[in-house]
């Protein structure tokens, strides 16, 4: 049964605008968590010489997602596959892929699955591909805004596996990887988008 995400509605219009500035002109971009797939037709359909691939953890969320796929009719929007970035690396697709986007996803995750989804990527991404983060961050050098430290005591409370992480704390597992932030992009609602590129060697 396909589901909604009203927030999906409302961030779509501008998470495609940076999109359309991060990613490559051709290949596969492997969406992780990729939630209701309202977003993976939105961007299918807005980058036509792209091969999207959307995944998810829930299985819940599977049937959903590959229903909303089936309705777009797009060609170049694959049926889901499963991947918890948690899980082991012998888990993730084949690839290598053009680019790799998570949205919403490091926040309410345990701090694992951001592990594994910096070592999946700096593994398959292709050449100078970006890994594209989108969602809400502590950031040192700014002051957080009320909304999102209640967010982040609501996910702590929630599991304290969650929260929102630090940028700095992100960056310092990017190089971890080999991997360097190249851009950040404000957002509405006081969310970012990150984006992450392998290290010149």
């Amino acid at each position: 049964m396909k589901r909604h995400a009203p927030a999906a509605a409302r961030n779509g219009a501008a998470i495609t605008a940076v999109l359309a500035e991060e990613l490559p002109q051709t290949g596969t971009v492997l969406e992780v968590a990729s939630g209701t797939g309202e977003h993976a037709v939105r961007f299918a359909r807005a980058f036509p010489h792209l091969t999207w691939q959307p995944s998810d953890m829930d299985q819940s969320a599977m049937a959903g997602i590959a229903e909303w796929a089936e309705e777009s009719g797009l060609a170049n929007l694959r049926e889901p596959i499963t991947l918890d970035t948690a899980g082991a690396m012998t888990d993730w697709p084949g690839g290598p892929f053009a680019a790799v986007l998570c949205i919403n996803m490091v926040h309410i995750s345990p701090w694992a699955a951001t592990e594994g989804l910096f070592g999946g990527a700096a593994r398959l991404l292709a050449g100078d591909g970006p890994l594209v983060l989108y969602g809400p961050y502590i950031e040192a050098d700014l002051d957080t805004v009320a909304s999102n430290l209640a967010f982040d005591a609501s996910l702590r409370a929630r599991d304290p596996r969650w929260g929102l992480r630090d940028t700095a704390t992100v960056d310092a597992l990017a190089l971890d990887q080999r991997m360097l932030r190249t851009a950040r992009h404000t957002m509405p609602a006081n969310n970012i988008m990150l984006t992450y590129r392998k290290a010149a060697r």
